[in-house]
């Protein structure tokens, strides 16, 4: 492996949950130094959301690769004399505490900026770090319902949520992005610039486009379960077998093919009704009942090599078990090995492949795993060392 990106960046983190650790996990991929802090004892919460991975949560062992565990009871005074220590020699400094929990700590970005100048601080909150809902809660699937998402998500009968803690991995990528966007900047110009990211925003940015359609257009769009609800045809159809089949058509041309070669009817092409994407739209139902009496007289293989034939795009709807054994992700080699309390498990190389660059693939730590190598090379005696745990305080 050759040397990492971030090889040498220094990052101590209060973090908890999914947004922060989701994004000093990307960091520490790119070869930074995560010292995450956690409590004495349990450690972050989320370590217990469940036991399915080995023993250990699917949360915790998702985010958490590569990064050193520390333990420590911030409100006890060595505590936070360990933790003065760590960001004295830190290049960044996570938090996604509740609100207002840094600021009592001494912490806050003012109060970092003085003591420590060179320091980027990224502070991840639920509805901002000031403003009227600053102490508000923010769980994920509240931040949903707040953000829009529901509205637009399930079917007619029902609101659905997402499947994933989107609101938390929304706000942890633009914190990843912003805490790189803050490392080159201090890099090129020596000004270092806090980075603060809020759930609610960060999911009301990729809401962007229902947003503009309901703004602009009129009306929100309607609730369309599987189904895009501003393009059409673009969803699941039941083939004679009872396979379900997913296609998706995004243009005039691509219509146009579905017509001729999938469905045989190349006189739909020109029918008022569907010739324009606001008119399949409009007229959903009736497109929806021409294509499924195409479908229902194929098999799922026969009418998928039709659509792959006339190159329209198609999918199935996968269970978690054919997305583990994916060939796309076989084939390119996306696995990888990752070491835990636990045992070994499979993890999935970083998205970003950059060209030549092996990302870290490190254990996942356990509750305390590295708390005194870190405090011996923090210049703590193992006397101290002995103290600290005899006081609860790691």
């Amino acid at each position: 492996m050759g040397e990492l990106p971030l090889q040498g960046v220094v990052v101590v983190s209060l973090e908890q949950a999914v947004a922060a650790p989701y994004a000093t996990r990307q960091l520490a991929d790119l070869g930074a130094r995560v010292i995450k802090i956690e409590r004495p004892g349990a450690g972050d919460f989320a370590r217990g959301y469940d036991t399915t991975v080995l023993g250990q949560s699917s949360y915790f062992a998702w985010l958490n690769r590569s990064k050193e565990s520390l333990t420590l009871d911030l409100k006890s005074e060595n505590g936070r004399e360990v933790l003065h220590r760590l960001l004295a020699g830190a290049d960044v400094f996570v938090q996604n505490l509740g609100p207002g929990a840094v600021a009592r700590m001494g912490l806050g970005v003012d109060r970092l900026a003085q003591r420590y100048p060179t320091v980027i601080p990224c502070g991840i909150s639920g509805y901002g770090g000031d403003g009227p809902w600053q102490s508000r809660k923010a769980y994920d699937l509240l931040v949903q319902a707040e953000a829009g998402l529901l509205s637009v998500t399930g079917t007619d009968a029902d609101v659905a949520k997402a499947g994933i803690s989107v609101a938390d991995i929304a706000a942890g990528s633009f914190a990843f992005s912003g805490i790189l966007t803050a490392l080159y900047t201090r890099a090129t110009t020596g000004r270092v610039r806090a980075v603060s990211v809020s759930l609610f925003e960060a999911l009301v940015e990729w809401m962007g486009s229902p947003l503009y359609y309901a703004r602009y257009g009129g009306t929100a769009p309607v609730r369309t379960g599987a189904r895009h609800a501003t393009i059409a045809p673009y969803g699941p159809f039941t083939a004679g077998d009872g396979g379900t089949v997913l296609l998706a058509v995004q243009n005039d041309r691509e219509w146009q093919r579905l017509c001729a070669e999938v469905l045989e009817r190349p006189e739909l092409i020109t029918d008022p009704r569907f010739a324009t994407n606001p008119g399949r739209v409009a007229h959903r139902d009736e497109l929806e009942s021409i294509i499924a009496a195409v479908t229902n007289s194929l098999t799922t293989q026969a009418l998928i090599a039709r659509l792959e034939s006339a190159a329209i795009a198609t999918a199935r709807i996968n269970d978690m078990t054919q997305v583990w054994e994916h060939p796309v992700l076989a084939v390119r080699d996306r696995w990888r090995q990752v070491d835990t309390p636990g045992g070994d498990i499979r993890a999935l190389l970083p998205p970003a492949a950059l060209d030549g660059v092996e990302p870290r693939m490190d254990p996942v730590p356990a509750v305390g795993a590295h708390t005194e190598a870190v405090l011996h090379e923090l210049g703590f005696s193992a006397a101290e060392i002995q103290r600290f745990r005899s006081a609860g305080t790691i």
